[in-house]
């Protein structure tokens, strides 16, 4: 039999290292729990890389230990206070603030500033724009290390069962999320210690800062373990005190060889790496009789054609694709759940030979909406092959994201093929309900792997097939090589371009849909109040009696304005906001309150932009962004007024960017002041029109509010026109730089 190895360190590897245990941990209680127990353990140093990190999330809910905090910031918190010399690194991706309403607002203050000196918080940015940092890694002490699709992150915990309903599944918010599936390896030997080289050289090129390895290197192999080193360690059968592997973890393979591959784009003096996309290449056209992929996307293109150029094949391997049944949220449905739709579609065109399925799983009992979110990525080919990491099957995993997997093949060797084989048979047998002997007893007896699944596939949880009709008009208007699914990095020149455009398109209609529906939003609320029991709960003279005791006096407009900064900040929308406060205040006080609140909450989240990222920015942006950010910068007024009438992002995230960037304050003030007071204005009034048709609704108020109402339309519009207004010098220029 044929066993030419898979790997080529420097084509599709990094590095291949050796590792005494191996473990496969599958979904969140095993991989939080084995975590935490390994940091109880930690001897120097704790390294943590994610995208995303959170630290109100539980480690083990229902199972934590007395006087152990179990919440993942106090955890680590206390670790490093418990043990002298112990220090805790932790590396979160920094552009955490365009996923505001999902994340941590300020993980710094949580994991820097209010935590123990030798706990490490830092943000990488050293990426290309709309990139992002996904590397999933946690390395103790050089000795044992996690990789895989897991983030220490808000709805990611879950147990294998994935009940329908689990008390103890609940985000940081108190609230009830749906069942999460994942994987994670752990590895110990000199694949742990790799690993830590790995996050080591991240920090640097993040930060600029160098973290020290383990001075005094803890023994590395377990004593007793691995059929090369029983001889030696004959006589030494317990675990060494300094090792971190928890002893209740069984490993799932020993003594073997792990590969370890990157995906890095190109930036600035880093050259691009694109290892994964060739690992997953060479596994595919390796394949005899199986490719088994299990991912939260599925839109490769290069992967895409690999499979097609296998299932052409008379004789060539069956394809199995496990995905979650639909994308989470309507954005990602509506555009990577399309171009993975797309991709299903390619493929049973060319399935010839009947030897392609993708499924999702089914959980009974859900709530309407509800899914399993498979957030996993796991290649297995054969019983040769496997590949766990925080790679997607998408385009970005392949050259645009950081990615880490980690890989290993049997070539023959019966211990390794039964490890592979048994993880299959695991994730397949947990999607169907039964225990992995049924999966391995049911594959045994046919030569399709296919076949097996549907001999085992029924009611209640189970695989279903995923169906691949694409709406007409949805279809349309998504073109094939979406940007947000890019092959490769989008220079900084063209993103910047895209977020503040130099020449706005000749019809910028934006803002002004953007003022219908604040105007539709508002006729709906004085139709409610008019038309329903609303009129009774929020009643216009009880509200106003209400806040007249604040109006009255100067210290309670001072709270009105503090509460309306404070809201502005938790990125409730300001318009909404404004709209409050000329219900409570009236018109003209409402103004005051709207106005004044708007630039301060803007002032003060310009200042922690520039705080917290502004000198990280100017280290890592390099020479050609800064260029474009200081001709950016010279035009600031324009810039500032621009982005606050374009519906680019919400308002405390461009106050923030706007911090961070080159833009001197006193144009981003005079720049908001000329956008916000007659916008606030005009939303005030026009909201005291609407309560003034809602209480008294004759032809002349009704009259006045949709005149009002055309005039902020049609000032909208005109505003928008004159701002995109470009003299030609200034087009001409933009084509040169």
């Amino acid at each position: 039999m044929d066993h030419r190895p898979i790997f080529a360190v420097g084509r599709n590897c990094w590095r291949l290292e050796h590792a005494d245990r191996v473990a496969f941990l599958v979904d969140g209680q095993a991989y939080f729990g084995a975590f935490a127990r390994a940091v109880e353990r930690a001897r120097e140093c704790i390294l943590l890389t994610a995208w995303d990190i959170h630290s109100r999330v539980r480690l083990r809910p229902g199972e934590a230990r007395r006087g152990v905090p179990d919440h993942v910031g106090d955890f680590l918190d206390w670790a490093v206070s418990r043990r002298r010399g112990l220090h805790a690194y932790v590396l979160d991706w920094n552009f955490a603030v365009l996923y505001a309403l999902e994340r941590e607002k300020l993980p710094i203050i949580e994991f820097d500033w209010r935590t123990h000196r030798r706990l490490h918080f830092r943000l990488d940015g050293s990426h290309p724009p709309v990139a992002s940092h996904h590397q999933k890694i946690a390395v103790v002490d050089d000795a044992m290390a996690f990789a895989g699709g897991f983030d220490l992150s808000s709805a990611r915990w879950d147990t294998s069962e994935h009940r329908p309903r689990d008390p103890r599944r609940v985000n940081p918010w108190g609230m009830a999320y749906p069942p999460h599936h994942d994987v994670q390896m752990a590895v110990d030997g000199d694949a742990a210690s790799a690993l830590g080289d790995l996050v080591r050289d991240r920090w640097w090129r993040a930060t600029g800062e160098r973290i020290p390895p383990p001075q005094r290197r803890p023994p590395l192999r377990r004593y007793g373990v691995g059929r090369r080193r029983l001889a030696r360690f004959r006589d030494r059968r317990a675990e060494p005190p300094s090792d971190p592997w928890p002893p209740d973890l069984v490993p799932d393979v020993d003594d073997v060889t792990v590969a370890i591959a990157r995906t890095v784009p190109e930036w600035e003096d880093q050259p691009e790496v694109r290892e994964v996309e060739a690992l997953h290449l060479d596994a595919i056209a390796a394949a005899r009789r199986l490719v088994f992929i299990e991912n939260q996307y599925f839109t490769s293109a290069r992967i895409g054609d690999a499979l097609v150029e296998r299932l052409r094949e008379p004789n060539g391997p069956e394809v199995v694709v496990v995905v979650p049944c639909q994308c989470t949220g309507w954005l990602e449905e509506s555009t990577m759940g399309l171009l993975r739709q797309r991709l299903f579609q390619r493929l049973h065109a060319e399935d010839r030979f009947e030897r392609f399925r993708a499924y999702f799983p089914v959980i009974p009992g859900l709530a309407h909406g509800e899914f399993l979110n498979v957030h996993s990525k796991v290649l297995i080919v054969d019983d040769a092959f496997l590949k766990i990491g925080s790679s997607n099957a998408s385009n970005r995993s392949m050259g645009v994201d950081t990615e880490c997997d980690l890989a290993i093949e049997a070539r023959g060797d019966a211990r390794i093929e039964h490890a592979i084989a048994g993880l299959r048979n695991r994730l397949v047998g947990e999607h169907l309900g039964v225990r992995p002997e049924r999966v391995a007893e049911a594959s045994d007896g046919t030569a399709s792997f296919i076949a097996a699944i549907e001999s085992l596939r029924g009611h209640g949880r189970t695989l279903e097939p995923v169906k691949t009709d694409i709406p007409e008009l949805l279809d349309k208007l998504v073109p094939d090589t979406a940007p947000f699914d890019p092959e490769r990095p989008i220079s900084a020149e063209d993103f910047l371009r895209e977020v503040l455009p130099d020449e706005a398109p000749r019809r910028r209609m934006a803002p002004v849909v953007r003022a219908i529906a604040i105007l539709f939003v508002l006729c709906l609320i004085a139709a409610a109040w008019r038309y329903s029991p609303l009129r009774e709960w929020i009643d216009p003279g009880r509200l106003s009696a209400w806040a007249t005791p604040l109006a009255g006096n100067a210290l309670g407009l001072i709270a009105a304005v503090g509460a309306f900064v404070v809201a502005a900040l938790l990125m409730v929308p300001v318009t909404v906001v404004s709209v409050v406060a000329a219900i409570l205040f009236g018109p003209w006080r409402g103004f005051a309150i709207a106005f004044s609140g708007s630039l301060i909450a803007g002032a003060i989240a310009f200042g922690v932009g520039n705080a917290l990222w502004r000198d990280t920015v100017r280290r890592l942006a390099g020479r050609r962004l800064n260029r474009l950010s200081q001709r950016l910068a010279r035009r600031g007024i324009l810039a500032v007024v621009a982005v606050r009438l374009l519906p680019v992002a919400p308002f405390t995230v461009v106050n923030l960017v706007c911090g961070a960037s080159q833009i001197r304050f006193r144009d981003f003030a005079v720049g908001s002041a000329i956008v916000i007071g007659p916008g606030t204005g005009a939303v005030v009034l026009f909201a005291d029109r609407v309560v003034a048709v809602a209480t008294h609704p004759d032809p002349g108020t009704i009259g006045i509010a949709v005149s009002f109402g055309l005039a902020l339309v049609i000032g909208v519009a005109w505003l928008g026109r004159v701002l995109g207004r470009t003299p030609a010098h200034e087009r001409g220029g933009r084509h040169r730089g």
